[in-house]
């Protein structure tokens, strides 16, 4: 059996990829079992994206590339031509998996232009380039995240408690993660921290995913109600607030799960820095602010129901966005692995980010 992964792996992995087909761990049994979920062609990847069996920004991109890989093997073209033409049809029905998170939408198109750009290539030997295209896009990240840890370090104080929200950790990425990469990186370097994780109603990504995550890298964690983040600010118990992004736009504007704007909030009126982490693939300079930014708007029953079993009246329905909007006024600081962002934002992203790997 071959596999596939980085040089240098994480502790923590959200899949194994082989010539068997890329097995994901089911991020919905966490922290209860640890069990994976084979897929073995393109449709399979994209249910899985969009049953979020795989979640975060960096990890649905990735994911993606590899959707792409298993549907590039099944195609029967006999020509450049006609396997291109296929690949684009692959490409565009795993774009429709979920709206929010650009990296899915970079990635297919960085892993299409790699294609297009080979033009002496035939499609077997496609396949191959686009096979070690998504494993580069993946210890891309994976490196990404690790110089992210060490930049955003530095932001943190030498000891206190950090509020995170969501998992931005190495379920959510390549490995190593975001926002808990920061975290892992100061402690790692000697800060004494500990960690605030709210639960992240209604899929408990923060009390099931993250505390899972940072007890398995020995970093101290508590979880905590979305709705007491506010009074425990006040009362002088968070030194920091840091949380990962599913889009930023060109102003600065971050999209991230739903409860982010609130905390920005929050720690802007109690004088607490608000950070956000996120690899240079989540910024797309072609959405000028968070108003153009679409929203994923998920099922009522998540809301309804709590471990399968209805919570509300029947008859009551609820509004469930997946995604929020936080201002980039609120923002102190980006943490990319292409250096730290201050404001002015519009003035700022452009000369670190700069503007390849963006795509209309």
């Amino acid at each position: 059996m071959k596999v596939y992964q980085p040089q240098d792996p994480d502790i923590i992995s959200a899949w194994r990829w082989t010539d068997r087909g890329l097995y994901l761990l089911d991020q919905r049994l966490l922290p209860w079992k640890e069990t994976y979920i084979r897929c073995r062609t393109w449709q399979e990847v994209r249910r899985a994206i969009k049953d979020m069996v795989v979640r975060g920004a960096p990890a649905i991109g990735i994911t993606a590339a590899i959707g792409l890989v298993l549907g590039a093997e099944r195609l029967r073209a006999r020509t450049r031509r006609a396997f291109l033409s296929g690949l684009k049809r692959v490409a565009q029905g795993l774009s429709k998996a979920r709206p929010t998170a650009v990296n899915l939408f970079w990635a297919l198109e960085r892993m299409i232009k790699r294609a297009e750009a080979e033009g002496d290539a035939g499609p077997q030997e496609l396949v191959e380039i686009l096979r070690q295209e998504a494993l580069t896009i993946w210890e891309e990240d994976l490196s990404a995240n690790r110089r992210m840890g060490r930049l955003g370090a530095e932001l943190l104080p030498k000891e206190g408690t950090v509020l995170t929200h969501c998992n931005a950790g190495a379920l959510a990425t390549g490995g190593y993660g975001t926002a808990l990469g920061v975290i892992r990186a100061a402690v790692e370097a000697g800060k004494k921290l500990s960690v605030l994780a709210d639960e992240t109603r209604p899929y408990l990504q923060g009390a099931r995913l993250t505390a899972w995550e940072l007890r398995k890298a020995g970093v101290p964690v508590a979880i905590i109600p979305d709705a007491a983040a506010g009074f425990l600010m006040a009362r002088g118990l968070v030194q920091a607030v840091i949380v990962g992004a599913d889009r930023i736009a060109a102003n600065g504007d971050t999209a991230n799960k739903i409860g982010t704007y609130a905390l920005a909030v929050l720690a802007k009126e109690n004088g607490i820095p608000f950070y956000v982490a996120a690899p240079s693939s989540t910024f797309d300079l072609h959405c000028p602010s968070g108003q153009n930014i679409p929203i994923e708007e998920r099922a009522p029953e998540e809301v309804l129901s709590c471990g399968g079993r209805r919570v509300a009246p029947c008859g009551v329905s609820a509004v469930n966005p997946a995604f929020d909007v936080t201002p980039a006024k609120f923002v102190t600081a980006i943490i990319t692995e292409k250096g730290l962002i201050y404001p002015p934002y519009s003035e700022n992203i452009p000369k670190v980010i700069g503007s390849e790997n963006q795509t209309p």
